[in-house]
């Protein structure tokens, strides 16, 4: 498959609604594996690992299919390695590496929660970049909504009367919101980046991923000193399913659909990862937790479905 002009914007078909769907769950499973991870390998580690192993995997099967990686050779050539590096840090290097930090003192459940801010900053971002992405008073109301539920999933302990929030546990949420504003970034970074075959973007993203996530790893972390069962499961997990496939599944659905649509499968990723968080992880569930959920879907309902009800 190639990547079509930005322009190009296509209905959902039903295949796309189902890779949607698989995405979610591998996606809403991820934050399993980094709480497993995190046991013997820190957080930048964790990261290389995981997008290091992607990279080598994607890289055969490109070579095995007999896609290569882009040229340097035209302009567009370049500007294709442009958006290859916005995909590896946006999509991979830097949001991996805050939730990872953030996981080490807020639960899977938090973190899953706070992937549903991606689509809400897709949103004005893709009213300024991507052709035919307009922001209507719907999208508007509906950013404004998910914004309150931001803020009550990060501040609800103090605003309900919960104890409060300490200054580290403070930084993780925030490191984990941030991973969200990075992901919304690199949808439309994938979005613009001019015509490719998917195998050799997504490939290429992950070997720059790679590139800048282990010197950092070894700079400031250096080598794991143990490596158990659990935490090596973990970290193969990450590589097999939440990096490599998906990174090849979120390509093909904002170049078939476009970053909104994609950003629909934050409806899912929350409610899979707490879940998982609760009857794996047996991970407390705060009820600030789930009316941040909540008031963030109501206002991501708003802005995705309000303009197609009054239109219909």
């Amino acid at each position: 498959m190639t990547f079509q002009s930005p322009s190009a914007r296509r209905e959902p078909t039903a295949g796309s609604w189902a890779l949607l769907a698989l995405l979610g769950l591998i996606w809403g499973s991820s934050f399993l594996g980094v709480e497993m991870s995190l046991i013997d390998f820190k957080p930048i580690t964790n990261a290389a690992i995981r997008v290091s192993l992607a990279a080598i995997l994607l890289l055969a099967i490109a070579l095995w299919t007999g896609h290569r990686l882009p040229g340097f050779a035209t302009p567009t050539e370049k500007r294709i390695w442009l958006h290859c590096f916005g995909m590896g840090l946006f999509t991979n290097a830097l949001p991996f590496s805050l939730l990872a930090w953030g996981q080490q003192q807020v639960t899977s459940s938090f973190a899953g929660v706070s992937m549903a801010v991606v689509p809400l900053l897709v949103l004005p971002l893709s009213h300024f970049l991507v052709p035919g992405e307009r922001m209507t008073r719907a999208k508007v109301a509906g950013f404004a909504v998910g914004f309150v539920g931001v803020f009550l999933l990060v501040g609800g302990d103090s605003l309900l009367g919960g104890g409060g929030t300490t200054p580290r546990l403070f930084l993780a949420q925030i490191a984990c919101v941030g991973a969200s504003c990075c992901y919304a970034i690199g949808s439309i970074v994938t979005r613009l980046c001019p015509p490719i075959p998917t195998q050799s973007f997504a490939t290429t993203g992950l070997l720059l991923g790679s590139v800048m996530l282990i010197p950092t790893a070894l700079l400031f972390e250096g080598l794991p000193q143990t490596a158990s069962l659990p935490a090596l499961a973990g970290v193969l997990y990450l590589a097999l399913f939440p990096t490599a496939a998906a990174t090849i599944l979120l390509t093909v659905l904002i170049k078939r659909a476009g970053p909104p649509f994609l950003s629909l499968v934050n409806y899912q990723v929350p409610v899979w990862a707490v879940i998982i968080g609760a009857v794996v992880l047996l991970e407390p569930l705060p009820g600030h937790f789930l009316m941040a959920l909540l008031v963030i879907l109501a206002g991501l309902a708003l802005s995705q479905f309000y303009d197609r009800w009054r239109n219909s």
